[in-house]
């Protein structure tokens, strides 16, 4: 009983209910509908054959006047049939016809009787029927009257019949769409018992779990891929906030470790100005590198959340990427490291100039920085090119690259791969380069070079360059 409750509380099955309802009212208006229309049929059918009889037994008058009119009436009374006759003498008598007894009136009337009468036939034996029928009652000019009528058995049999088999019907609708209305409103409750339970389990702390699909592809399924989705979303946000913590511990221990140690040392071993300002250059050092740290963690964050893009204009990449170049073609010559410029193109793209030339300058930086630890001559391309209707920016080294398996490790933040931790960084910048692709709509791609890494930058164009 309480589980029936629980469904009926659903707004789906108390439509179901209404509409149950609604079919049920309008098939007994049908009913009634059919069943009278089908009467009407009938009895305008009956009269019209009453009417023909009366022609027909009028020119059997015409021919044979009194005497002809009896005959005729007594000939058709004993053959079997539907039709009733009847021939009284001006007292109310009955002279002929098939007509044993009739209800008390009818015969002082003259035209069609208003209503159905009552009246019993001869050859009924001991136990004679009421039947009821229609009928017209004709007045001779010497005070004879003449009734001809139809027995209303048949109409009234159509009747039944029709009702009974609408009746029939409706009850058979009505109890399938009853128990149609009852197991679906079932298997709705228990759909959404399944999500209540698969939801608490959620709350519990499961964020591994995900609400259950039946693949019936029904609006149960769309809500539960959609929130399917919102779960492995909230899930990869709470894992990249678990992993941000751990590296936050883990790498930014070391400069306030350092900072503190040097502070330490300065209070107990510095004698002289030149030790102290020594000393307070290297925290100055390590704090600037904790501030660039939390500047990009701040900036991530922005961007994820939905960066402005207010501050977007048309521009071809090109002109970000040779001042790139020009800045970093010193530091990568003092480094060892031969920068060349690659093809140049200059397509403009919709783009936050500021954001475009951090990124590539994060990719230029890294490439020299990690690249240069290698024992051959390392070579960094800077290009610009257009490709399937898209603008790729891609810087290439011959350095020792990024295992396959840890491409995607890569773009996490403050994930730093175990052959780059002896190199200065926070490991924030690759995230932010994807962060800064999300907001313009584009990808980040790593992709080997053989030996070495790709980083491709991919821009859409809009439809007025395309």
């Amino acid at each position: 009983m309480s589980r029936f409750r629980a469904m009926m509380k659903m707004t789906a099955v108390r439509l179901s209910a209404l509409y149950l309802l609604l079919f049920t009212v309008c098939a007994l208006v049908l009913v009634f509908y059919m069943t009278s229309l089908s009467v009407r049929l009938l009895t305008t059918q009956t009269e019209a054959a009453v009417n023909e009889e009366i022609e027909s037994i009028g020119q059997a008058y015409e021919r044979g006047g009194i005497a002809g009119l009896v005959r005729s009436i007594d000939r058709r009374g004993r053959q079997p049939g539907a039709y009733l006759y009847l021939v009284a003498d001006p007292a109310g008598r009955i002279v002929a016809g098939n007509v044993q007894s009739i209800e008390i009136g009818v015969l002082q009337s003259e035209g069609w009787i208003e209503r159905p009468i009552t009246y019993e036939r001869y050859g009924e034996g001991t136990d004679p029927q009421v039947h009821t029928a229609i009928a017209r009652v004709i007045v001779m000019p010497n005070g004879i009257r003449v009734m001809v009528g139809r027995d209303l058995g048949e109409p009234e049999q159509v009747r039944l019949v029709v009702r009974r088999a609408l009746m029939a019907a409706l009850g058979i609708m009505g109890v399938g769409a009853f128990l149609i209305w009852f197991f679906v409103g079932r298997r709705a409750l228990q759909r959404i018992d399944e999500v209540s339970v698969a939801s608490q389990r959620i709350m519990g702390g499961d964020l591994a779990g995900r609400l259950p699909v039946s693949g019936s592809g029904d609006e149960f399924d769309r809500l539960a891929e959609n929130l399917n989705g919102m779960l492995a979303r909230i899930q990869e946000l709470n894992e990249g906030v678990r992993h941000v913590s751990d590296n936050i511990a883990h790498d930014l221990k070391t400069p306030l470790t350092r900072m503190h140690n040097r502070a330490e040392s300065a209070l107990s071993n510095a004698k002289t100005m030149k030790a102290w300002r020594a000393a307070m250059e290297g925290m100055i050092g390590d704090s600037d590198q904790l501030i660039r740290t939390f500047n990009a963690i701040l900036m991530i964050s922005r961007l994820e959340s939905g960066y402005s893009s207010e501050g977007m204009e048309q521009m071809p990449l090109s002109t970000i990427a040779e001042d790139v170049f020009e800045l970093y073609e010193p530091s990568a010559e003092e480094a060892g490291v031969k920068l060349t410029l690659g093809t140049i193109d200059a397509t403009p793209v919709k783009a936050n100039r500021e954001l475009v030339g951090q990124t590539i300058s994060n990719l230029v930086d890294n490439a020299i920085k990690y690249a240069s630890a290698s024992e051959k001559p390392v070579e960094v391309t800077l290009s610009v090119e257009r490709a399937d209707g898209k603008v790729k920016v891609i810087v290439a080294d011959n350095g020792p690259g990024i295992p396959p398996d840890q491409v995607d490790r890569a773009t996490e933040r403050f994930v730093r791969l175990e052959e780059s931790r002896s190199q200065p960084g926070s490991g924030l910048g690759l995230s932010l380069a994807k962060a800064v692709m999300k907001l313009h709509g584009g990808t980040l791609e790593l992709m080997d070079n053989a030996p070495g890494l790709r980083a491709v930058l991919v821009f859409p164009v809009g439809e007025e360059n395309a």
